[in-house]
């Protein structure tokens, strides 16, 4: 739907606290209060299952690899199945296939639970550790890493990405995404962040998903290889109406180095970062269109009520945007993405 028609209710702006309030929700999907913390317990209740598949890398479950476990869900599954992926470091790459949705890989704690490959490729799918393209899939809990070497600059051999997120309707609470080059390849679909860590040097969350990335933590490494510097997205949004975007909603951006807050990927490249903590890491310019060689006039690169010293807006890219509070308002709506359709909680 056209930014004209999204409601304007705005996402609730509380950060979570400790303590977790469980209360009974009569309706399927829900915003929760300030003082809710989205956990497991939580999300497994919100989707309302008892098929549990357990993975333990020590044979304690009924797998010891993550893959194995998603082979055994049926095609065309139709009902929500938990996997859940006991502590330690799963070493292989993993494979949500188109048909099989409603898969929930529950972790324990993005600290704990990790899977691990090492892959540099010039196909950034290829190269991926999570390829999630399977829609209603959520995570929770597990960190994606691909510790593949960083490559030489400019080459293809730098792509190492950690998910490739490629279908409609994919959420991820609580992991952590690691790498340095295309860390995060958002590719397409509503997708929602909540409490993640992102980690990388360039182009590190790119792709022309319609994504929301709440109380996100982002940590650049700077990449002392080139002189150009990175940027932490790389949006391709390729006309007015391709309602793609990401939105930063409070969370994040600090690291080692200096980076752009976004590069124009394609000509109406759109990123928002709202009521978010920018570091010194960030370049007085923001955003940057090196490599985009057409008109800034409709590119959206915006920024609303920031905080920190990344956010000092005077030395701002010419086409950059600081947006008043009714303009920023269908961006911090969960309608942006239609959450309160399909997303089983939200914050």
């Amino acid at each position: 739907m056209p930014p004209s028609s999204w409601p304007s209710s705005a996402l609730p702006i509380a950060f979570a606290i400790t303590c977790v309030i469980s209360i009974y929700f009569s309706n399927p999907v829900h915003g929760l209060d300030a003082q809710t913390v989205i956990d497991s317990p939580l999300l497994t209740k919100k989707i309302g299952t008892n098929r549990t598949i357990k993975v333990d890398i020590n044979g304690d479950g009924d797998f010891r690899s993550v893959q194995a476990a998603i082979n055994s869900v049926p095609e065309g599954n139709a009902h929500w199945t938990i996997i859940h992926v006991r502590k330690g470091v799963y070493r292989e790459k993993v494979h949500i296939p188109v048909n099989k949705p409603y898969i929930f890989l529950r972790g324990n704690g993005k600290g704990r639970t990790a899977i691990v490959w090492s892959e540099s490729s010039s196909n950034n799918v290829e190269s991926a550790v999570l390829r999630a393209e399977a829609p209603h899939f959520i995570a929770f809990g597990v960190s994606f890493k691909n510790d593949a070497p960083t490559g030489i600059a400019s080459t293809s051999q730098n792509q190492s990405v950690a998910a490739f997120v490629g279908a409609d309707q994919i959420a991820f609470y609580h992991c952590g995404f690691y790498s340095t080059h295309n860390t995060l390849f958002d590719y397409k679909g509503r997708h929602y962040y909540d409490n993640c860590y992102i980690q990388g040097s360039v182009d590190f969350i790119f792709g022309r998903g319609r994504s929301v990335f709440h109380s996100c933590e982002i940590f650049v490494i700077g990449d002392k290889r080139v002189k150009i510097r990175g940027s932490v997205t790389a949006q391709n949004r390729e006309s007015e109406n391709d309602y793609s975007g990401f939105v930063f909603v409070k969370g994040k951006v600090y690291g080692v180095g200096s980076v752009y807050l976004g590069r124009a990927k394609g000509p109406h490249s759109r990123v928002l970062f709202a009521k978010t903590y920018l570091s010194k890491t960030i370049a007085p310019q923001g955003w940057t269109n090196w490599s985009y060689d057409g008109s800034t006039e409709n590119l959206f690169h915006a920024e609303y009520k920031c905080h920190g010293p990344g956010s000092e807006s005077k030395e701002r890219a010419a086409w950059s945007r600081e947006l008043t509070e009714e303009e920023v308002a269908p961006f911090l709506s969960i309608d942006y993405i239609d959450g309160t359709h399909w997303l089983p909680v939200w914050l």
